[in-house]
């Protein structure tokens, strides 16, 4: 194993729940209908899929463009104000990793901007060598482009790829690029099925190389 890649929202950071308020305020502001449950099965996607599914389902007429950037600016605005630490053993396991010199990436669907937010609140640029966003890809999770790219960013072989996952699509996409997956059952990213990780854990803790 010489690399371990993070997803970021619900893994590095408990953001699953401003998530899932922010999207709630946004569709019903938009005149739409949606219970938390119906928006589970978007955990780990791009703001472009869940948003393309939702515009035609309500039938809404404002643009892709302009509801995401409402949707991405008020989780800013949240992720800012909030009180924030990363999920219980984070800073000790990326501390590990880099003691042992193995790589380290985060993979997210989230946009760039919102991922280095995250990644300078909470002071942890010294431990993430690469950072590559669901943005930057041509098809995000569940497939497995945003992995594969990030193995060949850290220029190493997917098979020699760990990667932490807290979403049904995040574990499919790791599993398809041909990486070992630990899944993170985080009760706050709602009721994902995980049961295709290598390993399933209830506590970032409970990892260690």
């Amino acid at each position: 194993m010489k690399a371990v890649i993070f997803d970021m929202d619900g893994v590095i950071i408990d953001s699953e729940p401003i998530h899932f308020d922010v999207d709630l305020q946004t569709i019903s502001e938009l005149g739409g209908d949606i219970s938390k449950e119906d928006l589970e099965k978007y955990v780990g996607t791009t703001n472009e899929y869940m948003y393309t599914d939702i515009k035609n389902k309500f039938n809404i007429s404002k643009s892709l463009e302009e509801i995401i950037h409402y949707k991405v600016e008020l989780t800013k605005k949240k992720i800012i104000e909030l009180d924030l630490e990363p999920i219980e053993g984070i800073r000790e396991l990326l501390k590990e990793l880099k003691n042992k010199n193995i790589n380290t990436a985060i993979a997210s669907s989230s946009p760039r901007d919102f991922i280095e937010l995250v990644v300078s609140k909470f002071k942890l640029e010294n431990y993430i060598e690469y950072i590559i966003s669901g943005e930057e890809v041509k098809h995000g999770k569940p497939d497995p482009d945003i992995y594969i790219e990030t193995a060949k960013k850290l220029r190493v072989s997917p098979q020699e790829c760990i990667v932490i996952e807290d979403s049904r699509n995040g574990v499919l996409a790791a599993k398809a690029a041909g990486m070992k997956c630990i899944g993170f059952q985080n009760v706050n990213s709602g009721n994902q099925d995980l049961s295709n990780a290598d390993v399933i854990v209830h506590s970032i803790t409970e990892v260690n190389f």
